[in-house]
């Protein structure tokens, strides 16, 4: 911004002394950056140093007694031979698809619902968040009793069709479903409000207008709040899958605070994967290299979903 550009209230005066004058340049020119460099200064400090020293040590045969040894990509090399971080990739993927897709259908369905008037509009909104601020640990404790193998809410409400006591721990898919319903009851209504904060800007007009030429809702739906929802969609996915791709916390609970994702690792994720052979193994190496092929897991995922969604909002 040139100083010539500025209001004349605020332009420094040229007949003001040179000392008074370089000041008044330095605030115009330094302080805005002054004012926002907290928050790259924390980002450079809690983000860009710890994936630097990361990657710097996923380069190395690294321990906790201090020992250094230099293997270049060798605990790359490794992993991709690896059946355990496989097995642990398979249950992130399998656990990321079952909890989002339906989360985010979920969340589109209910904010166009919050989206129309009615009684109590405002306490019932903010109801939804409920789940977002509740204990991680409470909802596993609650949610671990309703998976219970035999004396569980779910097993007993199975029971009434015929289908026998499903132990959720020990079998693959069933874990996998129990985890995503977990993931899914707390981070639904958080994805829906800001659906519905999308929602919130399209303008009313093309609904009227679309009213009047006979529209339906269910089409005004589709052809309009759909494509206008578009950049928002974007973000939530997005979202949805860094935090679907990272998860740690549900199925950690749900094995009682134990990251080894049950007997067999049939939902360890690799998030818990990382935390084992780092803090369990103290192999901070081969966790460091592990974190980075996780970072590239969520790059591709985030690159898949981006243009799923540009194709749903009508972009080719």
């Amino acid at each position: 911004m040139s100083i010539d550009t500025l209001p004349r209230a605020v332009r420094p005066s040229r007949h003001q002394p040179p000392g008074r004058r370089w000041r008044s340049r330095l605030d115009v020119k330094v302080m805005p950056y002054t004012l926002v460099s907290p928050y790259f200064i924390l980002f450079a400090a809690f983000g860009l140093f710890p994936l630097a020293f990361t990657l710097y040590y996923s380069l190395y045969d690294y321990d906790l007694a201090g020992t250094t040894e230099w293997t270049g990509l060798g605990n790359y090399a490794k992993l991709l031979t690896d059946e355990d971080f496989w097995n642990a990739v398979t249950n992130t993927v399998g656990i990321f698809l079952l909890a989002t897709i339906p989360q985010l259908l979920l969340a589109l369905f209910l904010a166009n619902a919050l989206n129309k008037r009615f009684r109590l509009r405002l306490a019932i909104r903010m109801s939804v968040l409920l789940p977002l601020v509740t204990s991680v640990v409470a909802v596993a404790v609650v949610f671990t009793q309703l998976f219970a193998r035999d004396w569980g809410l779910v097993n007993w409400i199975l029971s009434w069709f015929g289908v026998d006591a499903i132990n959720w721990r020990a079998e693959r898919f069933p874990s996998w479903l129990a985890i995503a319903t977990m993931v899914d009851w707390r981070w639904t209504g958080y994805n829906a409000i800001i659906f519905l904060a999308g929602m919130q800007t399209i303008p009313r007009d093309l609904y009227e207008a679309a009213a009047i030429d006979g529209a339906s809702r269910r089409r005004q739906f589709w052809q309009i709040t759909l494509p206008m929802l578009r950049p928002t969609m974007i973000f939530v996915v997005l979202n949805s899958t860094i935090g679907g791709l990272t998860l740690f916390s549900e199925p950690t609970t749900f094995y009682n605070g134990n990251v080894d994702g049950g007997s067999q690792g049939q939902f360890q994720t690799v998030a818990m994967f990382v935390v084992k052979q780092g803090f369990r193994e103290f192999d901070y190496g081969y966790a460091a290299a592990a974190a980075w092929l996780l970072f590239l897991l969520i790059l591709i995922g985030a690159f898949v979903n981006f243009m799923f969604v540009r194709r749903i909002g009508g972009t080719k």
